[in-house]
């Protein structure tokens, strides 16, 4: 028994795999949200159009996310969110992390000292 049938597998052919493995061993599959039990003919046969159904959105789903990055990247931006270190603010934050200045944070400073400390590594300095 499970409560979603997509959560069980990731394509059709591992679906049916498991439920008729389940089947061979005589134990039956229900599947709560879709109420689906695969004991009867009928119950079996809305078990692969569901199957079906649940790859099909699967597959739309990566196919929207594949041509929404290359939009994005046709338009010069990347998957990541924009960058808070500018070239001011690590010129900045290369000041005040050298010499004589140990512990002093600006407020125009983004984040905390471990991400100052990743954006200019002590080699910087």
């Amino acid at each position: 028994m499970v409560w979603k049938l997509d959560g069980l597998g990731r394509n059709v052919k591992d679906l049916i795999h498991f439920v008729c493995e389940l089947g061979r061993r005589g134990i039956g599959f229900v599947s709560l949200t879709e109420s689906i039990d695969t004991a009867a003919a009928s119950g079996r046969f809305f078990f692969h159009v569901m199957a079906s159904l649940a790859q099909l959105e699967r597959e739309l789903m990566i196919e929207r996310t594949q041509a929404g990055l290359a939009a994005a990247r046709e338009q010069g931006r990347v998957g990541a969110r924009k960058r808070l270190m500018t070239a001011s603010k690590m010129a900045a934050a290369r000041k005040l992390l050298g010499p004589g200045h140990v512990g002093e944070r600006g407020r125009s400073q983004p984040g905390s000292v471990p991400t100052l400390y990743s954006w200019v590594p002590a080699s910087a300095r």
